[in-house]
């Protein structure tokens, strides 16, 4: 952890601090404002001492709370505790990465330090898109690559969930496997969850195209795979690249033989719709007002996962916080490359109620696979989706059932390219 780290950890928990007495000051005074007008205008003198009161004393805690906060973050950077990055460090990447789930957007305007960039990540530590690097890091480079891009809140360990538990070796996974059956070297991505996922999905086009150009070895098939928002990064990352402002179509697109979406919310996740539902009814009553403005402040990548958002086009202009305001734009799947979808139900087949209903948990069958019911609905090929009972949306991460479709459908990819 170095001094820059700690210092913006100091600050950043002074901001967080102060800004949550800020909320409670803001219930406070609606509360007794509604008091006040009860009792009527007698009570105005007392209501004038009172108010100034709870003013000086909220500003008290909050300069005290800021200041001391800051000054632990000094001491703590003066002290120089290790010389490793806090974003380096194993016991930090967890609560990092759902820190930039939650308010990626303001850490990397606010407190950049502690705001992830996306990289390459080789055993948990950056990795640098340059050959030399990459030579080193897999000294047994294939020209197939397979790309792996987390969820939210998620870094590139998501992608060993259950190892020990299911395979009996804590580093085993679909990266293993593929690399072990079918000769796919697999490269991890981890970005910041937090900002817009256009953003996201314009640096995905940009690191696949260095890596491309930096490896090792001649790069001759590209497959993506991500989980949850990962499967929607790499849909805008696909288009972005497809459709570029200037210029012809990215030359790494021609490499690219797959994506693979696992549990990815291509229509909007259920429980965001709900959170932007909780923050217009908790806005309509002046003592819970304070509450949907903390609740208003969960990140623009959060927000984009409400009705899936993969360009800019989808949110530029348009209020982040309407209500159930879908503003989506006409996305297809990418004609040159094959795309393939796993669903997950965790009460019931797809076709339930529970199912239906249910989801993952998290993201419902037909979000899952783009089916909106009408003409403009992703067009996944059957053959190209697999509904799978009984898991949740952290299975999809590692898990036998899911992998014996990748091996399949990856085989076949291999197959028809030899």
């Amino acid at each position: 952890m170095d001094a820059g780290d700690l210092r913006g950890l100091g600050r950043l928990t002074g901001l967080a601090l102060a800004g949550g007495v800020t909320r409670v000051e803001e219930m406070h005074t609606s509360i007794a404002a509604r008091v006040f007008r009860g009792v009527g205008p007698a009570s105005a003198p007392v209501r004038a001492v009172h108010d100034a009161l709870a003013r000086g004393t909220y500003a008290t805690v909050r300069s005290s709370l800021l200041q001391m906060a800051t000054a632990a973050g000094r001491a703590a950077a003066h002290a120089r505790v290790t010389g490793e990055p806090l974003t380096e460090h194993p016991r930090a990447r967890a609560g990092l990465a759902v820190l930039n789930g939650a308010c990626g957007d303001l850490l990397e305007r606010d407190v950049a330090e502690l705001a992830t960039t996306m990289g390459l990540r080789h055993r948990g530590r950056a990795l640098a898109v340059r050959r030399e690097s990459l030579a080193a890091a897999y000294p047994h480079a294939t020209g197939r690559l397979a790309v792996y891009v987390h969820g939210l809140a998620e870094t590139e360990r998501a992608w060993l969930f259950g190892a020990e538990r299911r395979h009996g070796d804590r580093r085993a996974g679909y990266g293993t496997s593929l690399r072990r059956d079918l000769g796919y070297t697999p490269v991890w991505v981890r970005y910041n969850t937090g900002l817009r996922i256009s953003r996201n999905g314009h640096l995905l086009a940009s690191l696949v195209e260095d890596l491309v150009a930096a490896w090792p070895v001649p790069v001759t098939d590209v497959v993506l795979i991500g989980h949850s928002m990962g499967g929607l990064v790499i849909r805008s990352a696909v288009h972005q690249a497809a459709h570029p402002d200037q210029g012809p179509p990215a030359p790494w697109l021609d490499l690219a033989r797959a994506t693979v979406t696992l549990g990815t919310p291509h229509l909007g996740a259920p429980a965001e719709k709900a959170a932007n539902v909780a923050t217009h009814a908790l806005g309509l009553v002046g003592e819970t007002r304070p509450l949907a403005a903390l609740l208003a402040l969960r990140s623009v990548g959060i927000k984009d996962l409400r009705y899936g958002n993969v360009v800019e086009a989808d949110w530029h202009g348009h209020d982040p916080d309407a209500l159930l305001r879908d503003t989506r734009t006409d996305i297809p799947l990418h004609d040159g490359v094959r795309h393939f979808a796993v669903v997950g139900t965790l009460l019931g087949s797809h076709d339930s109620r529970a199912g239906g209903l249910v989801g993952d948990l998290l993201v419902t069958p037909r979000s899952a696979v783009g089916d909106t019911g009408r003409e403009n609905r992703l067009a996944f090929p059957d053959t190209h989706v697999v509904r799978l009972a009984g898991l949740h949306h952290l299975d999809l991460l590692n898990h036998p059932r899911v992998y014996r479709h990748l091996h399949t459908w990856l085989a076949e990819l291999t197959e028809h390219a030899v």
